[in-house]
Order: C-alpha cells, then structure tokens, then sequence
C-alpha cells in the first residue's frame, strides 16, 4: 500500500495497524524522517489471514491549536485482493463484481446473472437465488463472521465501535472481567463493543447498521446489550429514515445496568422509506466500563409476497405489489401492500390517525369524565412512560393522543374520547352484498410505566352512560403499540367510546393511534336517552308424585320405598330402582334423547338447547362441531351465541350433590371454535358460595377438548357450566360427555386396614401412596395432618411462601405465587389444586410481556442425601394454553444436570399429577424449569411439591429442619459453634433471639424479627408473603397519591410508613400481609400498640392476627378520619407466635391505608413470677423462669440452675424410656425394647466404640461408665438394617407425645442413615425423624414429636454406610407423659374463692373488691381490665351491715339505695367508688329514687 501524509504537528503521531483478530502496528511516522511537506511511504503486507488496514491518527492534550496530520492519495497494489465478504459490503450495485454484469444501472446483479431492482436489495426478503442480495444487510447478525454491516461512523476518533472478542477488550480500566460472547457463551465469540483510547471530553461512538429499504407493520428488532461499570455512562439507539432530517429515539439505556447481557426488544412498524439504526453513546471523558452489543435479529420485517391470485372471501390482492393482505387489514391506516392499495378508497370519516387533529371523535363534554385526551408528537412529558414515537409514521414526527398521569390528574381519574353514532349492524343484513362482512373496529394502543392503569372500550347505544364494555387491558403492555380488532353488533344504533384512567403515580401514560372503523355505517342522527325495562320470567313447578314417605326422605320410582335424603346423589344407588340417582348428573351423560340428568336456568340468554342444524347466521355453521363427541350422530349441549349480547351468561347446573367420595373427578368434553367465541365456566355450589374451579376462554381451535376437574370430598355440592357470550355470534360454546369418576363415598369397613394401607382417623383404610399428597382421601383430613406428615420432607402448598424451595439466581426471571385465575385468558388454572378455590396459591410462570421466548425460570428443592433410596418427587402441574413453552426437572449435582422429566406444549386445562423416582450417587438438588412459549398463552403452573419419605435431607441441613441440636463446644473462633456474632462483638445463641430481650446489648439479636418499628431505617425484619395479590409497601407521604399525606413519626411528607399499594389489576377483597418472625414467648403485660391510617382516599381494612393460632384480635374498617388514630393489643403469655397484619381491598384497584410506628411495650418474659408461664403445663425452674413441659427429663438442662433434670427416675424407668446403663443381658427386657427379627442384623451396648476414628468414646450420661445402645459397622455390608422397637404401644395420639433422645453419628463421609417411625396396628410405619452425614465428633440431641392415628410402638432403624466407620449410637432415649396418656397432661387448675378474682393470665386470686379499683394487683393487670370508665378507689369489706345496706370504711351502714348516686354518703365517700361514669341516664334513675 503506497500513501503520502503531511505531519503538521509535534505532538501527534500517525500509525498504521494491520487488524485480523488484534491489532498490529505496521508503521509509524516517528520513524521516518521528520519534513513538514508532503511525503510518500510504501507498505509492504504479508498475511495468511484476511486482514484490514487501519489509518490512525492522534493529537495529544498539549497540541497547538494549529497542529494537524493529512493522508491522500491511497493505493494498493494487484497483490491485494478484496475478500469476499468485503466486496459485498461495499455496494449492494453491480460495481461490486469484478465481471461485467449485464443489469441496467443501479440494479443488482445476482451471481446467477439474475438482476434484481435496486429497491428490492436489503428489503429483508432474498430475491437472488443465494441471498446476495441481503448478504450485506443479514436480518440476524451475531458478529461471528463479520460486522453485517454495521460500521462506525467516525472510526479513529479514540472512541470507537469495533468488533472483537472478550480477550480484546481492554481490561486495564473496566475494573471487572470482561464480558463472554452472547452467541457462543465463551472468549471466543465475537461481538460489537466501545474501544476507547482518547482523553478527549465529548468523543462520540456511534454504530450505524445497513440501510433496509422498507418493514413490515409487525417489524421488531430485538438484541443483546451489555452496559456495565461505574462511568459506563448512557446509550440511545435512533431510527434514521432517509428523507426525514430528525432522527427518532427508539431505545435508551442509563448507567450501570449489571455485568450481564440484557435482551431488548424494539418495535419498528412499517416504514416505508429507507431506514437506518444507529446506537450512539457519548463519553464525558470518564468512561469506565463495559458497552456492549451482539446478536442482533429483525423479525416479521418483509413484506408479504407476491402471488397471482388470492382467496377473495378473506384477502385483498394489492393492485402493483400483487400481495395478499387480510380484509380487516383494509383501510387500517397502515400500508399493508406496500404499494397503498389496500387504503385507497377509504372513508375519511372512518379513520383518524389524528394528524389533522380529531376527525370525527369527540371529547366527552356532558361531565362523564374527569379531563381530556391530549394530541401530542413525540415522547410524553415523563420519562419511563408512554411512547417515543406514534404508530402512524413510527416517528417523533406523527401525532397520536394520550392521558397525561401527572398532576392534576388524581387516581381514577378518567377521560372518554367518543366516536360518532353508526347505524345498527344487523341492519346490514338486509343487503346481500354487504351481509358477508361485519362492522369492524380497529385502534392501536401503547400501555407503558410502571403504575399504567386502565384502557377500556365501550359501545353504548344510549346518549348517557359507558354502556357494554367491549374490551378491557390493565398495566404495563410493554413499551410498544398493540393493535386491537373488534367486531362490533348492534340491534340498536350506537357509539365507540374510549375511556383511560389514570394510576396511582405519573408513570402512567396511556396513548392511542389509528382508529379506523371497516364496514360501519354512519348515522345520521342522535342516541336516545336511556330507558330500562327488564321483562319478567316465569319458571315450572316440578310434580311430585303421590306417596306414602315421611318428611326429610325421597320417593323412589318403585311403589312404598323411600330412602334418606342424604343418600340421593350421593353416585350410590339406595333405591332398588336406582330412582334416587336419576338426576344427578352422575355417571355418563352423553346427550342422547333427552338431557334428563342435567337442569337449565334462564339466565341472560337462552342457549341450551339440542342442536339442530337451522335458523343459524352464515359462517355459523363452521363455529360448531360437525359430529357430537360420542357417536357420529349423537348430540350435545350447545350455548347459542346468535342469542343475547356480550358478557350476557347461561348456566346449565346439576341438583344438589350429598356426597362425593375422595376421588371423584368430572370429566367432559368441550368445543370452542370461532373468532368471537365466549368463555366457559366450571363452578361449584355450595349454599351461597359459588366458585369457579375450571375456565376457558377464546378460540380453541376445530377440536374436540378434553376438560376435568377435581372434585374430592363434597357434600351438598352443585356442578355449574356456565357459558358466556362472546363480543358476537362468530363462536358458540358445547359440551358432550360428562363423566363423574369414582365419586361414590367410602363406606364404613369392619375389617382392619391391611400392610399396604394406612388406617385414618375415623376408621377407614387407604392407600399408602396416597398418604401427604394434598387430598383428603380419609374424609377427616387425618392422612394430611403435618405431624401424620412431618417424614415428608421438602412438602410444600405454597400458600405463604416457597417453604424450602429457593428461586435459582442463574436464570432469566422468577417463579412467582398466585392465587385465583393467570392474569391471561386462555391460559393456567381457576384455582389452585390443593384448596381447589380461588384464595389458594400456587407456583406459575408468567409468560406474557416483559417475557421473551425461551427465556427460562428455575426454583431449585433443598439438599437431598445420596442416602436417599425409594426415594421420589411428587407433584401437580397444570401447563394449558396455544403457547405453551417447556417444563423440564433435572437433578442437580456438582454442577452437573441430569435430565429427568422434559413435557412441550399443551398438556390439557387440568391439575395433572407427576411422579419422578430420584436417586444420584453424591448429595443432589432438584430444579424446575419452566420455559417462556411462543405466545402469552403459555402460563406453566405447580402446586403441592412433596418428597417421599425416602428423601432424605443432606447434613447438615437434616439436623437444622427436624429439631436436631448439638453440644456446643468452643471453637478457635470468637463465638461457639451455633452462636452468631453481635454487631458489637458479643455472642448469642439462636434461643436469644427474638425474645423481647436485647441480649447483645446493641440490638443485633433482635433487630430482623419484626420488631419496634418507625420504619425510618426499613422494615425492621417485617417481612411480605410471596403469596399475596398485592404488597404493604414502605413509602413515604404524598398529597397527590391515595396514601397519606404525611407520617406519623416525623408528621411531614418525608417520613416513612407501610401502606397497602393500589395495582392496576387489583380486586375487592385481595389480601396482603405483612409478618414478624416467631417471637419465643412473651409476659403477662405484653401489649403491642401502633397507629394506623384509613380515610376515604386511603382505604382498606387493616386486621391483626397473632399465628399460633391465627387468632383475629383487632379490625378496622372504613373511613376512620384523615389523622393518625392509636391502637393497642394485648400479647399476653404466648409462646411461638408470629404477629401478622392484613390489609385488603375495599374496592378494586383501591388501597393506600397505612400503619406506622409499631411498639411491643413490656414483653421480655417476666422472670421473677413464678406464676405467670405462657402454658399452665410449664415447669416453673427454681429460679423463676418456665420452661414448656416436653424439655424437662430429657437429660439437657434448659433451666439455668438445671433443675429440670432433677427427679427424673420416673421418665427413665417409663417403658421404652433407658439410659442403657445395664448389664448387656439385660438391657432390651429393662428398657422394655425388642430387636426386630425381619432385619439385617442387632443393636449392641457399649460404653466405647469398637472402632477407632467413628463412635462415641464415652455415653452421654452424667458419670463416668455408663453405655449407649450402639450399631457396630465394621462388619456389616453398606445397607444393612438394624431395628430396635417398643415392646408396649402408645395410645393413638398426634401432636402430643415427645420423644427425646441422643444420638452419635461420627466418621466416614460415607455415613449411614438413623429413622425413627411410628408404627400402628396396621403395620404400616410412618416415618417421624431422620438423619444421615457426618454429625462431628460430638452428641447430638433430638426432640421428635410423635404421632399416629392407631395404637403404635416405636422403632429406631440405623441403616450402615459405605464402609466400617459409620457407627451409630443411641443413649438417653425419653418420652413425655402424653405419650404414656394419649392426651394431654394438665395439672388441676387453679381455683379462687367466691370473693375472690381469678387473675386471666398469672393464675392468682386477689380480694375481689380490688377489682377495677385503679391499681393492677394481678401480675398481669387483668384485674383492671373490662372496668369501663369507674371511679377509682378501693371497695371497704362488707361483712357488718344488714342485708339492704352498704358498710363505709368507718363500718357505718347507710342504705344500697344510696350506693353509686352521685352523692357522698360515707364520711370518706366510698360509696361512690368504682361507680360507672358517663351514663346520665342511670345517673337520673340513682336521684328519681332518692326523691321518691
């Protein structure tokens, strides 16, 4: 290469570099000699890649003003050969080819010699056999090959675009690792990034992409970002249209954004003109960081193709382009051809694209509204909403309308647009030529911000009021527009009108483009004014026939036989004729004849009927299913949608239903097709509640559907269908086949349950596999009590939170918890599965905006041991809707994924159960992926998560979550193992926590348990549930907002408080909660007070619950005036108890009420009354404190003087309660346990192990000695079984009985398993407790709580580990006496004379006549309790005066008449103490009498 340069400065350098995968230099002008004229250099180049040459120039900061550097004159010689791929880049003419081309001018000349128009080059469609006309212009880059296209715009300026690897990027000032290529995810890939190596203060990098000739409406470009550092500064991307001299912001970036790839989504439109995209960033001169840009796609950007002839009941064929586009694509206002055809011919009095102002819509003037729709051009005034650009042109050029959110506009506040009256559609009928096609209204929508509120359509067909609402969308949509068809059918003449409303914050501009009505005609005229009239139904009064039956039973069909009511419809036949069963709906209804089993009401339309094929619209017939679901030509139920209006319902409902068994399940048949089609409805009935358990909505293709719901256990239950109409005729709803599955009741058996089956509570036998799934199958709900349960590790309903399931931080967004129906139609369940009613929550994964496809979700389990065996995961899922993506379960262990279960698409509208056997040769998790399908009907759903008993949990997270606690000794560090460290270097013990009692001396103990609060500082450990509609949230005082004005601790607008948010979708009635952590008891005079705030504009209802046992203690509803008010409750004496406070809505999308400055006042544990213990079972220690009585005898001292462990033979020597200090003859006959003779092998005593490196060295047991029941492995094969059990039963108990013990589990990683079970008559065991890893050197304690709903004994199983040092032993084993009773143990309560008071709390009596004297002698002060307003004083002893006379301090007698009248009658006036004041009317009753 040979160039001439002229160096005009001392302090510049000019260079020349050779660019493959690095940069190289090749010359420099420093060395050469120094001239100020022009020079001329030739370059010689030799490389076995292809290569760029880079021209470099700089001036340094202490350059003169006059200095300069100059190039000219460039030339290569025939040894340089362009690549390729470059030549292609260069020009998309036929300059480009080095043979000559036999094309015109400006065309395009394919290597085949095809020629190609230059205006079809880069349209995103490949004309030329190869694509050589879009090479230069790929519609999917990803920068592995070469640039694309893109190119910097003043490359050299030391702020630069260009593209290169992670190992290019400069690391010396980014401060962290550069980012991995988003293609490939390694160093290797290539991508687009800032290269900066000037100081220079406003350098500019801007990427210009190829020119496009045109796009599509449906146009998108989506791409991977990469913003990261901390001077990484902003980023615009711009849409640059040829012609048009402003360019359009189309995207912005701000600052820091993370060191990861974001995924953004821009949406073109159709552009007509040739347009570019250009991402321009600018440096301050502090860049610091990472700007980064790869994969870049366009996506539905090329215009529909030419064809010679199109389907003319449904396309238009464009008149130049000969494209195909829809009818309802005509006369849209966008230009779907490419050549205008299709909006040629157009009404102007039909559209408005609101260029020329309002055409023919109208502002509301009549007051209907609260302000007006606002013409704009470019963005809205507030950043963060609203749009960039309008739909029309797709620039900041085109106008559209929109609601302003900001001040003044206030929450709810709404604004109507009106179109002009049209004539009634059916009208339209009358005209052939015109009775194929339907009123139809077209409008694009941009709902975007964070508090985006609502848009609505109306038509009405009166001249007040909204009317029918037509359609209806909440919250943000996403930054960009939407198009909305609906087909619009009017009796009646009628208007369009559109109404915003406004959120709760200003980020919430809603705007509006493109109205066009296709097929509508105008009107002439005016709507009248309303009138209602509503004509009456009348109904059939069903015949009975004669009989001979007493009240309350059922006639049978067969003569003098009557059964119970209770027995009909119960799917069991009691009549001999089966005449109770008839109408039931039972069994299989298949539609033929009659539709005996089911009845119908007359709701809003008329619907079932059987079908016959007459009197339908045209196209009707293709919205119906040609053959019913059972034979060819049988028939089926059908809701007619030619009836009625939108929104109008139908029900079609069984009798009443006394009795389902466990396992019924309904399962039918139904048909949606047709563009308008409704929605159905599965409820359930029950007295006045009603509520919905399965829906669907929308089309849902020409097929038969299969649908099926869960019933249970019922009684006196309903089966509702309930269809709903569509917006027209265009979809009718049917159903065929109903079926009830094993809906009969379980009947009482007299035989005893088997091996296989686990005997409930009320007597009868079910499987095992049936045991703690979240049904009731026993009826009394004693299969899924959480003790029966407690073996069942990982089991979770997600009606509060994930349990133990944690959301995985290495995916692309969240699981979240619901309750009620998906927030899109057509998509996840009614209902959750475990309470099957909407107030149930469930797992779900939202596939709708922001969600890109493919974008994927995890929730990873806890830690499960590789000591896990018959081990699996159960649990429901519920994947229904057309763009269901894919839910995968792996396993997960040491990074590695081990597929289990991978389900794609459609599964069915029904709770499916799943069932995965696990097993993994190291510790292993389970993860649960969902994956974003291809449209927002893509929701994926879980709901009851359970292990089987045979998942264990990995140690040492098995010894935390099942009550496991270890001898603490001392450690190098400066807390002992299990304590945690103060802030201020002190140490505290986990049962030092959250007790009232700032043991630390700084607060650390008790700081995040939901403590005191003025929420200045956060939340103060009050934490939300995941499983809330809505959020209490941490704010701040706004006059503009529904919530209040100011704070209660500050009194100003800076101030904090918790208040309930107010969301777009937000329903009456929609709870959030916000809660403590579990404080460990508190005092007899605990009381929480706090304030809260209600007013009209701030609404809600505010309870407070305490949840031990979910007690309600203290509500507040309505308008409680615009201040602060106090509340205080009492928290006496509890213990494990959490403090929770609900807000709900009072109205939808409502909230605001707030509370503020929470205080626990008096509630550290009182230690000096020995008669004030949260339970009256505790153990009073001697030193005052109490103790809950299942930790006394259990050989670990809770008292501190240790007197709980005094006295305690009488545990020991209970059967099955040993210490093992006995002879080794005689231990299994003295502790009253046997050894298991369907084991391996038997437990042994020991007072030492027999293998150094595992086992005790010693027992636990105070003294020196003693011995330990101990299982010996060194000789046993992995996998070996030892049992030991109880030689007499327990009685039938659950949550009662304790059992406490020691166990030793030290030395191999191979460590074995230890189990306790509970095991009844049945012989089925349940398991209670289990452990397994290495537990250290060291005893460790365990308190089980045991539980069964038979008789039971006890067994300890030890299962031996991979080899001879997993040893286990056993020492210390007690029960408490509920174990021994089968109830609980309560000590006689206390009893108080007849004059005297039974203090509520500390169990005192004190002198009756101190009661509500104004002092508190109880110790927890319930003796002023209840007083009303009273006089103060103390009552003197009446033990002298006469009947009729009250006796004075002084022991005068003056008569009662006189007692409590107002007057001093007693020398010291006594007689008017503890007198109710306030009540004149008593008051006057009191001095009647004296008169008298």
């Amino acid at each position: 290469m040979s160039f001439y340069y002229y160096v005009g400065a001392r302090h510049g350098n000019l260079q020349v570099l050779v660019r493959t995968k690095q940069s190289i230099k090749v010359w420099d002008h420093t060395d050469q000699p120094l001239h100020e004229a022009w020079q001329r250099t030739v370059i010689p180049f030799v490389n076995t890649h292809s290569f760029q040459v880079v021209i470099q120039g700089k001036l340094f900061a202490d350059s003169d003003a006059s200095d300069f550097l100059a190039i000219d004159d460039f030339s290569f010689s025939p040894g340089c050969v362009v690549s390729a791929s470059v030549a292609e880049s260069v020009s998309p003419t036929p300059s480009t080819s080095l043979s000559s081309s036999p094309c015109p001018p400006s065309w395009f000349a394919c290597q085949n010699g095809k020629c190609i128009e230059e205006n079809k080059v880069c349209d995103f469609i490949p004309h030329c056999s190869h694509g050589e006309d879009e090479s230069s212009c790929p519609s999917e880059c990803d920068f592995e090959g070469d640039s694309c296209g893109w190119y910097e715009l003043t490359l050299g300026d030391g702020f630069d675009w260009v593209r290169g690897s992670s190992a290019e990027v400069p690391p010396d000032y980014y401060g962290r690792p550069p980012p991995l290529d988003h293609s490939t995810n390694s160093t290797e890939g290539y991508f687009m990034f800032i290269f900066k190596n000037s100081s220079s203060l406003h350098p500019r990098a801007v990427l210009r992409g190829p020119w496009f000739q045109q796009s599509a409406s449906g146009c998108t470009m989506t791409f991977w970002h990469h913003n990261s550092g901390i001077s990484v500064g902003a980023a615009d991307m711009y849409l640059r249209i040829r012609g048009v001299q402003n360019n359009t912001v189309i995207w912005r970036t701000v600052y820091d954004q993370g060191p990861q790839w974001h995924q953004v989504t821009v949406q073109l439109g159709r552009i007509t003109k040739p347009f570019q995209i250009a991402l321009a960033k600018i440096s301050l001169g502090v860049f610091d960081g990472v700007s980064a840009l790869d994969d870049v796609t366009f996506r539905n950007c090329s215009m529909p193709p030419a064809v010679a002839e199109c389907p003319l009941q449904t396309n238009f064929h464009c008149l130049h382009t000969k494209s195909c586009v829809e009818h309802l694509q005509l006369c849209d206002l966008v230009d779907d051809c490419g050549d205008g055809s299709d909006e040629e011919g157009c009404s102007p009095e039909l559209q408005c694209n609101f260029e020329e102002g309002l055409c023919s819509w109208m502002q509301e003037q009549s007051g209907g509204d609260t302000f007006n729709w606002t013409r704009i051009q470019g963005p809205t005034p507030s950043l963060h909403t609203g749009p960039w650009k309008d739909h029309t042109l797709g620039t900041s050029y085109g106008h559209y309308l929109y609601i302003e959110s900001s001040s003044p506009q206030e929450f709810m506040d709404t604004a109507l647009l009106l179109s002009r009256v049209f004539q009634p559609t059916h009208q339209r009928l009358q005209h052939e030529a015109k009775s194929r096609h339907h009123c139809v209204f077209r409008f694009h929508y941009h709902m975007y911000g964070s508090h985006v509120f609502r848009l609505a359509v109306y038509m009405r067909t009166t001249a007040s009021g909204r009317g029918h609402m037509l359609w209806v969308r909440y919250g943000n949509q996403g930054n960009m527009w939407h198009r909305k068809t609906l087909y619009l059918n009017s009796a009646r003449p009628f208007q369009i009108l559109i109404e915003g409303t406004v959120g709760d914050d200003f980020h919430g501009d809603i705007a509006v483009d493109d109205l066009s009505f296709l097929h509508c005609e105008p009107f002439d005229g005016e709507l009248p004014h309303a009138n209602s009239t509503t004509p009456a139904l009348t109904t059939v009064a069903p015949t009975v026939p004669p009989h001979s039956c007493p009240e309350g039973q059922f006639v049978c069909g067969s003569h003098d036989e009557c059964v119970p009511l209770t027995q009909v419809c119960n799917f069991r036949p009691d009549c001999s004729d089966g005449s109770d069963e008839m109408n039931c709906g039972n069994r299989h209804i298949m539609f033929i004849v009659i539709f005996l089993y089911f009845l119908f009401s007359l709701d809003s339309f008329l619907v079932l009927f059987w079908f016959f094929w007459e009197s339908i619209h045209e196209g009707e017939q293709y919205h119906r299913p040609i053959n019913d679901h059972t034979i060819p030509e049988g028939w089926y139920m059908c809701a007619d949608s030619s009836n009625g209006g939108y929104g109008q319902s139908t029900d079609l409902q069984t009798p009443v239903i006394t009795s389902t068994g466990p396992y019924c399940t309904m399962v039918f048949w139904y048909y949606m097709s047709g563009f308008t089609v409704g929605s159905l409805q599965v409820l359930l009935r029950q007295g006045n509640d009603t509520r919905e358990v399965w829906s669907q909505a929308g089309n849902q293709g020409n097929r038969w559907r299969q649908g099926e719901v869960f019933l249970g256990i019922s009684n006196n239950v309903q089966v509702v269908f309930r269809a709903k109409h569509g917006i027209s005729y265009m979809g009718d709803v049917v159903i065929d086949d109903v079926t009830f599955l094993d809906c009969s009741p379980p009947l009482p058996s007299d035989q005893p349950c088997t091996h296989e089956q686990y005997a409930c509570a009320n007597g009868h036998c079910i499987p095992q596999d049936h045991l703690c799934d979240f049904i009731d199958h026993c009826g009394d709900n004693s299969d899924e009590d959480s003790y029966i349960c407690q073996g069942f590790v990982g089991r979770c309903s997600f009606e509060f939170d994930l349990c133990s399931w944690r959301q995985c931080r290495q995916d692309d967004f969240d699981w979240l918890i619901k309750a009620g129906s998906t927030p899109t139609v057509g998509t996840g369940p009614s209902s959750d599965h475990t309470l099957r009613d909407p107030s149930g929550h469930y797992l779900y994964l939202e596939s709708s905006i922001p969600q890109a496809v493919g974008v994927s979700a995890r929730v990873v389990g806890p830690l499960l041991s590789k000591r896990s065996s018959q081990c699996k995961i159960r649990f429901y899922i519920h994947m229904s809707g057309d763009g269901i993506g894919t839910f995968s379960v792996f396993s997960k262990s040491e990074g590695h994924h081990q597929p289990l279960l991978n389900l794609t698409g459609d599964q069915g509208n029904y709770w499916q159960l799943m069932e995965i056997p696990l097993s993994s040769s190291t510790d292993f998790r389970v993860v649960l992926e969902g994956k974003v399908g291809r449209s927002p009907k893509g929701d994926i759903c879980l709901d009851d998560i359970t292990f089987s008993p045979g998942c264990l949990l990995a140690f040492p997270s098995s010894s935390s979550s099942s009550g496991a606690e270890t001898t603490p000794t001392l450690s190098t560090g400066s807390c002992a193992p299990g304590f945690q460290t103060c802030e201020n270097g002190r140490c505290f013990s986990p049962r030092q926590s959250c007790d009232f009692t700032d043991d630390c001396g700084d607060g650390t103990d008790e700081k995040d348990c939901g403590t005191s609060c003025s929420f200045e500082e956060g939340r103060c450990g009050w934490s939300s549930s995941l499983a809330d509609e809505f959020d209490w949230m941490l704010g701040t005082g706004s006059v503009q907002s529904i919530r209040p004005p100011f704070d209660h601790t500050l009194m100003d607008e800076n101030g904090h408080f918790m208040y309930l948010e107010a969301t777009p979708v937000g329903l009456r009635g929609d709870k959030a909660h916000i809660r403590s952590s579990v404080w460990k008891e508190s005092s007899p005079i605990c009381k929480l007070s706090f304030w809260y705030y209600i007013s009209h504009k701030a609404s809600g209802t505010i309870r407070l619950f305490i949840d031990n046992t979910l007690l309600e203690v203290w509500e507040k509803t309505g308008h409680q005036g615009n201040k602060w008010n106090r509340a205080e409750i009492p928290l006496r004496n509890l213990r494990n108890f959490e403090v929770i406070f609900e807000g709900i809505r009072t109205k939808d999308m409502s909230g605001g009420a707030a509370i503020d400055d929470l205080e626990f006042v008096d509630c550290a544990p009182n230690a000096v009354d020995p008669q004030s213990c949260p339970d009256v079972t505790d153990f009073v220690c001697r030193s005052g404190h109490c103790i809950p009585s299942h930790l006394v005898c259990d050989s670990k001292a809770e008292c501190d003087d240790e007197s709980d462990e005094i006295d305690c033979n009488h545990i020991i020597g209970s059967p099955g309660a040993c210490d093992f200090n006995v002879e080794a003859d005689q231990w299994e006959e003295s502790c009253q346990l046997s050894q298991e003779a369907n084991d391996d092998f038997d437990w042994l005593i020991r007072d030492r192990t027999d293998t150094p490196g595992t086992g005790p060295e010693s027992d636990h047991s105070p003294g020196d000695g003693g011995n330990f029941l101990y299982v010996y492995s060194a000789i046993q094969r992995e996998g070996d079984v030892a049992k030991i059990t109880t030689r007499s039963p327990f009685p039938a108990s659950v949550g009662l009985c304790h059992l406490r013990f020691w166990f030793f589990m030290y030395g191999s990683d191979r460590m074995g398993t230890l189990k306790v079970y509970t095991v009844g008559a049945s012989g089925v065991p349940l398991l209670m407790w289990a452990t397994t890893g290495n537990h250290g050197n060291q005893w460790t304690y365990v308190n089980v709580i045991l539980s069964n709903t038979e008789p039971f004994t006890v067994t300890f199983q030890a299962e031996v580990g991979g080899d001879m040092w997993t040893d286990v032993a056993l020492d210390d084993v007690s029960y408490t006496a509920e174990c021994f009773s089968g109830g609980p143990v309560t000590p006689q309560p206390l009893t108080c004379a007849s004059d005297q008071f039974q203090c509520t709390y500390s169990y005192q009596c004190v002198s009756q006549s101190w009661q509500c004297d104004g002092e508190p002698d109880c110790a927890d002060r319930s003796d002023e309790e209840d007083c009303g307003s009273l006089v103060p004083g103390t009552l003197p002893p009446q033990d002298l005066c006469p009947t009729g006379f009250y006796q004075c301090s002084s022991q005068i007698c003056i008569p009662s008449i006189l007692r409590c009248d107002g007057v001093h009658d007693c020398p010291d006036g006594e007689d008017e103490y503890s007198c109710t004041v306030g009540f004149p009317c008593l008051r006057n009753l009191y001095f009647g009498g004296r008169g008298l």
